[in-house]
């Protein structure tokens, strides 16, 4: 690997493990008095409950990429604070569905006001398009290291090297 490629990606990894700190420092909580008071597990997941509407707990799992029995344990003090409700399916009432309740909702809208407060901070001398610019590769980065956890791509099945030929790990996401 040309010498150039390897420091920008040791700069990129160096940069990535800084933001992870920060990110787990601030929890990028926000500004006022919700910052902080949300943990990153219960945002997720009131966050997906509000996009995709309500859910069994493996459905939920399956688009979160965890196991079930991580989201049960991170969906039970959000339901015993009120925040999301367990209700029964509408086809078949033995099964579970969570939903965002009112209370969960409003919570969740406070949160959200209170990060995007912090993100306009934040990012307060960038242009829109530095914005855009940033999310949409942020986005891409996120979307990479997620398809790296559903499984190895097809070149390391086979054993051979990645793209740009670098140990694995270290490859860059695809240009979309």
């Amino acid at each position: 690997m040309p010498g150039d490629v390897a420091a920008l990606l040791d700069s990129l990894q160096h940069q990535v493990a800084v933001f992870a700190r920060r990110a787990e420092q601030t929890r990028l909580g926000g500004v006022g008095q919700v910052r902080n008071s949300m943990d990153r597990a219960a945002y997720l997941l009131l966050n997906r409950l509000d996009s995709e509407g309500p859910m069994g707990v493996k459905a939920l799992a399956a688009g979160m990429g965890i196991d079930s029995s991580t989201v049960t344990r991170q969906v039970a003090p959000l339901v015993d604070t009120g925040l999301v409700k367990r209700t029964s399916h509408p086809e078949d009432g033995r099964a579970v569905v969570l939903e965002l309740s009112v209370r969960g909702m409003s919570r969740l809208e406070e949160v959200r006001s209170s990060r995007r407060e912090l993100m306009s901070k934040v990012t307060e001398g960038w242009t829109e398009d530095e914005r855009e610019s940033f999310c949409t590769l942020l986005t891409r980065f996120n979307s990479a290291l997620s398809a790296r956890q559903s499984g190895p791509a097809p070149a390391e099945q086979a054993g051979q090297r990645t793209p740009v030929d670098a140990p694995s790990g270290t490859e860059l996401p695809p240009a979309s």
